[in-house]
Formats: C-alpha cells, sequence, structure tokens
C-alpha cells in the first residue's frame, strides 16, 4: 500500500467533516496499483476500521462493471446489436409507445423511461410483475431525444439479459464474469459469515421512504427496513428483485473493482477486444444533454464528477452509497474512490461529487509527477 499523502489528507479532512466515515482508494496504471490507502470506520459500532479488503456496496456501479460489460459481451459475440428492439425479446414493451425502443437507448439512458420509480409499490409487491410495471410507465420524452439517468433502463436491461440467454443474472454474472476473472470477494448477496468485512449503510431506507411518502402517500409500503443495511444491498428496488438486478445489487473490494474496470480498457481486458472497448470513450449521445457512451458517462458532459483533470474521453460512473469509478482510455488508468456516504448520516446525505473532482485531480497530479 503507498497512499498518496494530498489523496489522504483530502479524504481524511472529509472524513473528519461528516461526508462519510470511511473512504478506500485506488489509482492505478496499466493494470499497477500506485497509490492506495484506507481510511475511516467501515463500520461505526461495532467499530470496524476500513481496510483495502473492504467489501463495499458498489450500488449502480453495477450498471456498468456488470450490465454493461455483459451487453458489450453478446455484442461481441454476435449474439446482440445495439439496435436490437426491446420489443423483439420481452413482450411487456410492445406497446405503441414502447415498441421501437432499443437496447442501446437502455445503454446510454434515452429511452425516455423515468429516472426512477418504487417497485415495490408499483407492481403490487410482486417482484414478477416489476417489468411489466416499468413498460407501463408514462415515456417522459420521445426516446433518443434526452438523457434521462434512470435505474429504470437497466433493471429492464436485466430482464431482458435474463431472457435473452435463459440464465439469471446472477448465474450469467458468475459465468461471465466473475469467474474467468477468478475474482473472490465480489459478488452479489454476499454470505452472513462476510458481514463484519463489508462497510454497513443506512439505517432503514429513510431516503426512499421519504421520497414514496412525499410523491405516492396514499400507497403505503409495509416492509420498509429499519434495521442498520449491512451486508444486503442499500437500493430498495434490488432488494425487492432479491438483491441482484441489473441497476444495483454489485459488492466488491477495491482490488477486485480494479479488475473488473481494466476489462473496458482495450490493452487489459480479459473478456473484451480492443475493438469492443472503444465503444466506451465513444460519444452516443452527440448534441445532447450529456455524453454518454455505452454504460458511462463520459467526462465530456459538463459538471461530471470527473473534474477538469481528466480528458473528454475518459468514461465514469458513481453509486448512490458514495462510490466512483472512472477510467482514463489514453494512459490506462483507473481512479477508485469506495465511500459509504449513507451509514451514520442524517438526510440529505452529503454530495461528494466535489471531493471526487478533487480525488481525480490530486491522482492525476501524482501520476505525472510520478512519470
Amino acid at each position: 500500500m503507498t497512499p498518496d499523502p494530498d489523496i489522504t489528507s483530502l479524504l481524511s479532512s472529509r472524513i473528519a467533516a461528516g461526508d462519510f466515515p470511511s473512504a478506500v482508494y485506488l489509482v492505478a496504471q496499466k493494470n499497477e496499483i500506485v497509490f492506495s490507502d484506507a481510511l475511516g470506520e467501515a463500520v461505526r459500532e461495532p467499530r470496524h476500521a476500513a481496510t483495502l479488503q473492504t467489501i463495499y456496496d458498489l450500488a449502480s456501479l453495477t450498471k456498468p462493471l456488470v450490465t454493461g460489460l455483459l451487453c458489450a459481451r453478446l455484442i461481441e459475440a454476435g449474439k446482440l446489436t445495439l439496435d436490437s428492439t426491446l420489443a423483439n425479446y420481452l413482450g411487456e414493451f410492445d406497446r405503441t409507445d414502447k415498441h421501437a425502443i432499443t437496447v442501446r437507448q437502455l445503454l446510454v439512458h434515452t429511452s425516455g423511461l423515468p429516472a426512477w420509480r418504487p417497485l415495490y409499490l408499483t407492481s403490487g409487491g410482486e417482484p414478477e410483475a416489476a417489468l411489466g410495471a416499468i413498460a407501463g410507465e408514462t415515456l417522459e420524452n420521445p426516446p433518443g431525444t434526452k438523457v434521462v439517468y434512470s435505474d429504470l433502463n437497466f433493471i429492464a436491461l436485466g430482464f431482458f439479459l435474463e431472457r435473452l440467454t435463459g440464465h439469471r443474472l446472477v448465474e450469467l454474472a458468475g459465468k461471465e464474469i466473475l469467474q474467468p476473472l477468478r475474482l473472490q470477494r465480489t459478488f452479489f448477496n454476499p454470505a452472513a459469515a462476510l458481514q463484519t468485512e463489508v462497510a454497513a449503510c443506512e439505517n432503514g431506507n429513510s431516503y426512499e421512504r421519504d421520497m414514496c411518502e412525499r410523491d405516492m402517500p396514499d400507497r403505503p409500503y409495509p416492509n420498509w427496513r429499519a434495521n442498520l443495511i449491512w451486508g444486503e444491498v442499500h437500493d430498495g428496488n434490488a432488494h425487492f428483485l432479491g438483491g441482484a438486478a441489473g441497476h444495483a445489487g454489485l459488492f466488491s473490494s477495491a482490488a477486485e473493482t480494479l479488475s473488473l474496470a481494466n476489462q473496458f480498457l482495450g490493452k487489459q481486458s480479459q473478456l473484451l477486444s480492443a475493438k469492443t472497448c472503444e465503444l466506451f470513450r465513444t460519444n452516443m449521445t452527440d448534441g445532447l444533454n450529456e455524453a454518454r457512451s455505452i454504460a458511462w458517462q463520459l467526462a465530456a458532459t459538463k459538471d461530471s464528477s470527473a473534474g477538469p483533470d481528466l480528458p473528454p474521453d475518459a468514461f465514469g460512473h458513481t453509486g448512490f452509497t458514495g462510490t466512483s469509478c472512472w477510467i482514463d482510455p489514453n494512459s490506462d488508468r483507473v481512479f477508485l474512490l469506495l465511500t459509504n456516504r449513507t451509514h451514520v448520516a442524517s438526510l440529505p446525505f452529503a454530495n461528494i461529487n466535489g471531493v471526487r473532482r478533487q480525488f481525480h485531480s490530486l491522482a492525476v497530479k501524482a501520476l505525472d509527477q510520478r512519470a
């Protein structure tokens, strides 16, 4: 472990300020871990210090690291095209307003679907009805006209992958990604025996509960979690769907998250060709309100969490629990910052995009000085 003093100082100051109780960072170039450190408490009570082996709920990093990667593998294998229409595989989408929605539009968030819905309410409490509930939503924009980052896009993609392959998402991720990479600390639904090695999240789902009680006061939900969410997925929809979904549910350590991130770099990937990896730095929403590639946001997006020192075609993603991964394909650099900002925090949770931008700038400076 080689900490960078400036990065460690920044993150220590934000822990002291209450932005998050723990942070693990890892900065790599050409698959060499150059800087890393673990700070703070992964669990406040009973106290467990964060280590480089701590497992974090990666939240929406599941979108690119599992769902996006699985889609890319199917595209490379010739079993799928970006412009395949969802309705060809999911009869639920064979509706007047949705029959032309494509896999690409889900991957780059231009499907027109709303950003979020509590499927545990809108499906009548039946996980089997979740896909139908998504397909029944009114589109907010015509497909292809606006980027609206949406969990529903990737939940639908998760169901799509299951329908296309005949395998559950957990099985598919294991067979196509986790087992070939020999990952031991990356999974959905961590075993109970591993709980003390996992960073804790929120006490209950107060954030989601507040949104539901505000927006759907006539639809009370009887199954809110009130306990400390520790060792099980934080996201309410992923929890409702059994802990594994196309948008959330993956847990991993920093080193194994790096192994996943490397699969998107042509010179490092064991799972994709260099040609396929070019898709991740390619802007597929040119002229729209965000720059997006397959499953990733590009640093060219105004006010992205990349900050000013990553090139425009760097690509990255964040997770609600406090995680982030940014990748610079020009220099084969990966920047990982894992925090659990939803733990021992009152609402509203800290917006840590400014910390992420500072982290990237300090890391780029340290890497450049080392060169």
